[in-house]
């Protein structure tokens, strides 16, 4: 189950990569819970949908370094860059832990931190 996991987690970074925010959400179960540690949590695939049109407007470029996989569990570790509010890209590091639930991803906690200057 863990190399399934993994799989789906590739081809739906790879669908958000591409701007294909849709075939992201076919892989998320309908009472996804998406939650930014130390920011807002989202409820269910409308809200996130909602969040990923205004916060990839244009689709973030984000490279995997480590992909750990145990039982029901995905965890990706990288760097992303994402535009600001300006337009200006800005690099982050990240660790996104998760959850699958029938082969659909039902729960993120994600930990994204500001990189550089």
């Amino acid at each position: 189950m863990s190399d399934t996991n993994k799989a789906i987690l590739q081809a739906a970074n790879a669908a958000v990569t591409a701007g294909d925010n849709e075939t992201f959400l076919s892989h998320c179960a309908d009472d996804i819970e998406w939650s930014t540690v130390g920011g807002e949590t989202l409820h269910g695939k409308d809200a996130v949908r909602q969040w990923m049109a205004t916060e990839y407007t244009t689709p973030p470029a984000f490279s995997v370094h480590a992909l750990l996989a145990d039982g029901d569990h995905v965890i990706a570790l990288g760097d992303i860059t994402a535009n600001d509010a300006a337009g200006k890209p800005i690099p982050h590091a990240y660790c996104d832990v998760w959850r699958f639930r029938d082969g659909k991803m039902v729960e993120l906690r994600a930990f994204v931190i500001p990189v550089g200057g």
